[in-house]
């Protein structure tokens, strides 16, 4: 028997709450029994002044980037949008039917004047990190490193050719250094600092639409601005570290400033583990100095038919 949808339920009217319309299985739900959100009071109380109007809980304002980055809201703007239709949002951030969601340039506005230049997500996000540790799910000894490329909003074709100085990596001065030393051991002068400190140059296109990203060539098909996500996690998928840079960064600058992160807010692991584009000598040196066990896959050598392999 076929039926026809009636639409007469439209306009009925019912005595129901926000936490009957969410799903007992709901993610949010999740977050709101794991996390104990008033630790961030304290922690952005300076942030605020005495004087003023009423300012929009500080509390709210995480929790929509909390929204925004674990149901994937590509923006802000977005993620508003989504808040103001969806019942287990409201119900996550203790708004009611008719509360009024605010302005996503509200968040942008305190985002600027407040938390740009402080280090609160940080605080926030090791905050978090510690009540899994205390819980006994953490298990920082073994530590997996790796990064991946996320597209940036901005147009590939509209970009400028900048010539720019190489950036200095972050072992070079320990390798001039051990150069001059062994110079040295062999009776020969030790080369003087102006012989590294040549300027090097490059060509670089940086975006006129986002000039923080940068060009990310993987492939002939795969050309575009994009930012670097270079993460370290351990053996339970638990983040312990991030850090974004342009999409042009290469991977093996970064694990040193991510191992040494760890280190000083969780612990220093046993061992790390990355793949192939981690294995450079300065990296095992790098791991060794500090006692940790690098575990990178094998690559066969690379030397020339008839010399030593």
């Amino acid at each position: 028997m076929m039926t026809k949808n009636q639409n007469y339920e439209r306009d009925q009217i019912e005595m129901i709450t926000i936490d009957q319309l969410v799903p007992h299985d709901h993610l949010v739900r999740k977050l709101e029994a794991a996390i104990d959100f008033s630790f961030i009071y304290p922690l952005v109380e300076p942030l605020y002044s005495t004087l003023g109007r009423p300012s929009i809980d500080p509390v709210v304002l995480i929790k929509m980037t909390f929204v925004q980055y674990v149901f994937g809201i590509r923006s802000m703007r977005q993620t508003i949008k989504e808040i103001e239709t969806n019942m287990a949002y409201r119900w996550f951030l203790g708004f009611g039917f008719h509360t009024e969601v605010p302005h996503f340039s509200t968040f942008g506005k305190n985002y600027v004047r407040r938390f740009q230049d402080t280090d609160i997500f940080e605080q926030i996000f090791y905050r978090i990190l510690k009540e899994i540790t205390d819980k006994g799910l953490l298990s920082p000894d073994h530590v997996f490193v790796d990064s991946t490329h996320v597209k940036a909003s901005a147009n590939k074709r509209k970009f400028e050719k900048k010539m720019v100085r190489k950036e200095t990596r972050a072992y070079e001065a320990k390798l001039q250094e051990e150069l001059n030393q062994d110079r040295v051991s062999h009776g020969k002068k030790p080369f003087p600092p102006e012989k590294f400190e040549k300027e090097e140059m490059k060509e670089i296109k940086e975006s006129t639409t986002d000039p923080e990203s940068g060009y990310y060539v993987k492939d002939e098909r795969t050309k575009q601005f994009a930012y670097s996500f270079h993460a370290a996690a351990d053996r339970y998928g638990f983040i312990l570290g991030t850090l974004v840079t342009p999409g042009n960064v290469h991977d093996s600058h970064m694990l040193q400033p991510l191992v040494e992160k760890i280190m000083e807010k969780v612990k220093k692991p046993l061992a790390v583990a990355a793949d192939a584009a981690y294995k450079t000598p300065a990296i095992t040196k790098f791991l060794f100095e500090q006692d940790i066990q690098p575990a990178l896959p094998y690559t066969r050598p690379k030397t020339k038919d008839g010399f030593l392999r």
